[in-house]
């Protein structure tokens, strides 16, 4: 069987392509430049763009399975190619399709809810791995400059991600379900800050922007109107889902998702003075 891993360089993807490496299937990824995809040798990685279907159709011959991002693009917009790609899926025989979602229902889950295809969407709350885009203002400053500093998320561990994808696709019988993913516990971005700081043996300072320098700063960033607007209206007035823990990663993979402690332990060099 082989396996078709979008954003396979990506936060979650690259632990997508682990997961499915580690159950001895064979792997393909889909990315815009292959120069620059640094992943395992056994990989097969081939050039395709979401947001240009007509650059898909080799990518998806002979698979069984597609982890699919929902979003495309150097803006992350979300994809307007859904009923395309739906096409092209239907087309090769694919027989299962993991939807990663950005936050919202769009285009391409609304294409494969209305196919025949077994689709399951996984909704991730918010990813630890997020917390990165601190690194280095901590690493110089020991200063975070972010809103809504005491908004609490169920955030989780981006490899539980990948792992819950990969069971899905390998496994099948998860066809037609939306699947709600959140790490064990909740925390503030000012918790989060204080775990690092804990771990670092640092007094880090967090200072809290107000939403209209945090939309200054995004569009400062090149982000898109609708991204941003995602960003402020799940960070700022999250959806209870966004914030309360359940149980899906452990009944999906067998195991206890990993705690912020576990991925602040993983990634603390990256925080660390140079």
């Amino acid at each position: 069987m082989t396996f078709l891993v979008t954003g396979a360089t990506g936060k979650a993807g690259r632990h997508v392509v682990g997961h499915l490496l580690r159950e001895g299937v064979r792997v393909r990824a889909l990315t815009r430049d292959p120069s620059r995809a640094n992943l395992p040798e056994q990989v097969e990685v081939v050039r395709g763009d979401l947001t240009d279907p007509a650059t898909l159709g080799p990518a998806l011959d002979g698979v069984t399975g597609v982890h699919l991002l929902t979003v495309g693009g150097d803006d992350y917009a979300t994809l307007t190619t859904g009923p395309e790609i739906v096409e092209l899926v239907r087309k090769a025989g694919v027989r299962r399709v993991a939807l990663l979602w950005n936050g919202q229902v769009g285009p391409v889950e609304k294409a494969f809810e209305s196919s025949d295809l077994e689709w399951t969407r996984l909704e991730a709350v918010d990813f630890m791995s997020n917390t990165l885009g601190w690194a280095e203002h901590i690493r110089t400053e020991g200063v975070v400059r972010e809103p809504f500093a005491d908004v609490p998320g169920a955030i989780v561990h981006e490899a539980d991600v990948g792992a819950v994808s990969a069971r899905v696709l390998v496994d099948g019988g998860h066809g037609g379900r939306s699947y709600t993913l959140t790490g064990p516990e909740t925390f503030t971005a000012r918790q989060r800050l204080r775990a690092i700081g804990d771990a670092l043996g640092r007094d880090l300072e967090f200072v809290e922007l107000t939403e209209e320098q945090a939309r200054e700063r995004w569009r400062q960033a090149g982000y898109g109107e609708e991204l941003i607007e995602l960003l402020a209206n799940w960070q700022g007035n999250p959806p209870p889902q966004s914030y309360t823990v359940v149980p899906t990663v452990e009944e999906i993979t067998g195991r206890p998702p990993r705690t912020f402690a576990t991925w602040v332990a993983e990634h603390a060099a990256r925080f660390r003075p140079n």
